[in-house]
This record gives C-alpha cells, structure tokens and sequence, in this order.
C-alpha cells in the first residue's frame, strides 16, 4: 500500500540515484536488489514501481553498449535532459559557480565531506545526499530543485527515453507533482560543438568540455565532525 508520508525514504533515494547513474556491469548487476529495496519502504505508488520495474528490465535486456551508449545519449548531449540540476538554470553562467559553491556548503553544514568526481548538482550525488538527510528535511531540500526536475522530466518524456520515470520518482517520493513543462528550445549540437571563428572574439562556445563517459565508481559522503547543522536549501 502507497505512503503518503514513509517514516523513511533512504533506501529509495539511493536507489533511484543509482538507477539515474552510468550503466556499467556493476549496476546492471544489482537492478533486483534495486527494486526490492524501493519495494522494501513503499515510498512509490504501486503504478510507478511498475514503470521503474519495466525500466530495469529494459537496461536488463539491452546490450550493455547499448545501454551505455542510449544513456550518453540521453545525458551528455543536451542541455535539457542534463543530469547537472544548474546547468538547467544557469547554463555555462558565472552564476552556476556560486550556486555549486552554496550546495557544496549546504552538504558542509550537514557535517557531511563531498568525495567524488562529479560536480555536487549532479543529480545521483544530490539524491545521496538527500539519502543521508531525515525524510522531511529530504523532501524539503529535493522540493527546492521541483521546477528543474519537472523540466528535466520533460525533456525525457519528449525523447521517449524510459528514464522519465525514474525522474518522475524523485519527484513524487520529495512530495512534488508530476507535470509537464514547456521546454526552451536549444541549439542543435552542431552549433553548440563548432569551433569558433579564428580571431573571433572572447567566445567560449564550443570550448566547453564534453562529458566523459562515467566510470561506475560509486559516489561518497563521509561524515565531517566538525558541523553537525542541517542543511539550509540550495540557491538555484
């Protein structure tokens, strides 16, 4: 039965965050143990475990190339479907510096130490992070990023790409409604990849790295003695 307010939502946002991570060997490998643990706290309505069941076993059933290859598709080309949260609000903007600097202090004042090699937005860290937080202050915390998850649900949902439905798990396990957004048109990646006209200016664009495959490596939080204050929200 669906629990409009689970004592703890842990395990599932730890779930979900893997199921939004590369999908190399070693994740393929633990999807049942994946769902018994979103079965286990019944944070999700019975319809949306459905979905992430199916999609489990659509990555299951894929090439493991394939699979890589569909989630770089749907991840690393494109600023809608990215899974860095303040790529969508600020882009390549000065401002992204300062909000990731405020995210990394609202992880700090959580007496929590950030260890890995993605930036703190990125969607799976922020899900581990909520993971590590009491259920209200999670939902609180992950209701802030509502309006990029919507978004980014969005731009899934118009790319049929199955991994709208983990999103949309976030999103209702955090207390949000699922909804459909108008999405801003952007640039082909053509036009985004050129290489700028020599002598053009001060323009970066097409300078921008591209993203490198993941790894797999697992993503830490280690507990810092120094602070132990909950966290105080995100600036987005």
């Amino acid at each position: 039965m669906f629990k409009k307010n689970p004592t703890s939502v842990r395990l599932t946002l730890r779930a979900l965050g893997y199921l939004l991570s590369y999908p190399d060997a070693q994740l393929r490998s633990v999807m049942p143990q994946l769902i018994d643990a979103l079965q286990a706290e019944q944070a999700l309505t019975a319809e949306r475990m459905d979905e992430l069941k199916a999609v489990c076993q659509h990555l299951a059933a894929l090439d493991p190339l394939e699979a890589e290859a569909r989630y770089v598709d749907n991840f690393d080309r494109g600023r809608q479907t990215s899974l860095h949260l303040f790529e969508h609000v600020h882009g390549d903007s000065r401002e992204r510096g300062p909000a990731l600097i405020d995210l990394m202090q609202t992880y700090e004042k959580a007496g929590l130490q950030f260890e890995a090699d993605e930036l703190p937005d990125h969607l799976p860290v922020v899900l581990e992070f909520a993971s590590t937080q009491p259920p209200e202050v999670a939902r609180e915390f992950l209701g802030e990023m509502a309006h990029i998850l919507n978004a980014l649900f969005s731009a899934l949902v118009a790319r049929s790409s199955p991994y709208a439905s983990v999103v949309a798990a976030v999103l209702e396990v955090s207390g949000q409604r699922v909804q459909s957004v108008a999405l801003t048109p952007e640039p082909a990646m053509d036009e985004v990849w050129a290489e700028p006209e020599a002598f053009g200016g001060c323009s970066t664009q097409g300078q921008s790295k591209p993203g490198n495959l993941r790894d797999g490596q697992p993503l830490h939080f280690v507990r810092n003695a120094r602070t132990e204050r909950a966290p105080q929200g995100v600036s987005a």
